[in-house]
């Protein structure tokens, strides 16, 4: 079952249920359940394919049945691990109490490494099905954001970095594992992801990544283009963007297209144009949502800095990243320097790294990403009319708040 397969939700109340509640879970697992992780998975494979549940030796996250294939042995990283609500990122090992509540049987799940660990060798076999040398070593890897983290070099404290592409992922370095469990009860628990983070090597203890994301950031303005102006060019979109006033002239988008993870864990949240007059043109819609996205990822950073991150430059990757003008935008509302790299590989080229640390190119993780990444272009904020963000920020923080009740009346309507 893919990440954003969405048939799970009755299994995510059920493991919230088991654990005494989100914020139960988020305790002991660092997340909140979402149909996007693994042990939602399992459990529907449990309640609706009982003969493959019963036939099940093993499991293992994708990447890692290549390992299984490519070395005859099971084995798991920290990283992706920490994305399967049965693992402890705080500990780094499988969770007992969350296998218990659950009536997992641990012995199912693999021995678990720090991301540039070796895990295995090529054997034989795989050797002659694959053509790749006999005894080649394999490094354990990890998932897309952690790998990711690597490649943009955010693996020391202040690093962040944020993908600006169909979704919008906010990724901070953190030297301690901290969890979103906010103590006036204002808001939910679990609204970022605390992982484990692709840093560790052999003798060497990782750190952890604090993760938000957004699930339409550059999608909302692919939306907009399709929608409402097809076929016309990126660059033409954003020049027009950059005429119009900072503030859009009082026109605010909320990029809720396909619901919302963070800020907001809500499925069911509607992306909306608020302020809409007769006044407003084409270049105003496309500000709008340039700067409804912007907005929306500095709630996000707003998150991490609540957990005792220090932020002090984000590194910017994805498509978006491309434009000047939602790179100031950006900076404004992340009120950090928005840092391009001479790496926009992303996460194949973390796990590369990875993989030159496995075998001895490089000591440790950061030293590799010191050796090879350099910063490019530097956007500050405090941009031209980055005053008027001010007062526009105070009003978008409110709108998801003030329109909450009416997406879930509106997707009733729709139902």
């Amino acid at each position: 079952l893919l990440w954003n397969d969405q048939r799970t939700a009755r299994q995510c109340e059920q493991i919230e249920r088991a654990v005494g509640g989100r914020r139960a879970l988020v305790s002991l697992v660092g997340n909140a359940a979402l149909t996007g992780f693994t042990a939602p998975k399992l459990l529907w494979v449990r309640d609706n394919e009982p003969d493959v549940w019963r036939r099940t030796a093993a499991v293992c996250l994708p990447k890692d049945f290549v390992r299984l294939r490519l070395t005859g042995v099971p084995a798991g990283d920290v990283g992706d691990c920490s994305g399967t609500l049965l693992f402890d990122p705080a500990s780094r090992t499988w969770s007992e109490p969350v296998c218990a509540a659950l009536d997992i049987d641990p012995a199912l799940l693999p021995p678990v490494f720090e991301s540039a660990e070796r895990t295995g060798a090529v054997t034989d076999w795989a050797a002659q099905q694959t053509g790749l040398a006999l005894g080649v070593p394999v490094v354990a890897g990890s998932g897309d954001n952690m790998t990711g983290a690597v490649g943009s070099g955010v693996v020391e404290r202040g690093i962040v970095a944020c993908t600006l592409g169909t979704s919008g992922v906010i990724i901070a370095h953190a030297d301690t594992p901290a969890f979103d469990l906010p103590s006036d009860g204002s808001e939910p628990a679990g609204r970022t992801h605390t992982m484990c983070s692709g840093t560790g090597s052999a003798g060497v203890r990782g750190a952890w990544c604090i993760t938000g994301c957004m699930l339409s950031a550059g999608g909302s303005l692919k939306w907009l283009r399709d929608t409402l102006f097809p076929g016309a060019p990126y660059d033409e979109l954003m020049a027009d963007a950059a005429a119009a006033p900072p503030g859009a002239g009082g026109l605010m988008f909320l990029p809720y297209l396909t619901g919302e993870r963070c800020p907001h864990p809500d499925p069911l949240a509607r992306g909306a144009f608020v302020g809409l007059t007769a006044r407003h043109t084409r270049a105003h819609l496309i500000r709008a949502v340039i700067e409804g996205v912007a907005m929306g990822m500095g709630q996000i950073l707003k998150i991490v800095r609540s957990l005792g991150v220090p932020v002090t430059a984000v590194r910017i990757s994805g498509g978006g990243a491309r434009s000047a003008l939602w790179r100031q935008v950006l900076a404004d509302c992340l009120e950090a320097p928005v840092v391009m790299t001479n790496a926009d590989e992303g996460p194949a080229y973390g796990a590369a790294l990875l993989a030159g640390v496995g075998v001895g190119v490089w000591d440790t993780v950061p030293a590799a990403c010191r050796a090879v990444i350099t910063q490019t272009q530097t956007t500050m904020p405090g941009g031209p009319g980055a005053e008027a963000y001010v007062p526009a920020r105070a009003v978008y923080d409110r709108l998801y708040h003030d329109l909450k009740d009416r997406f879930a009346s509106l997707a009733s309507i729709d139902a």
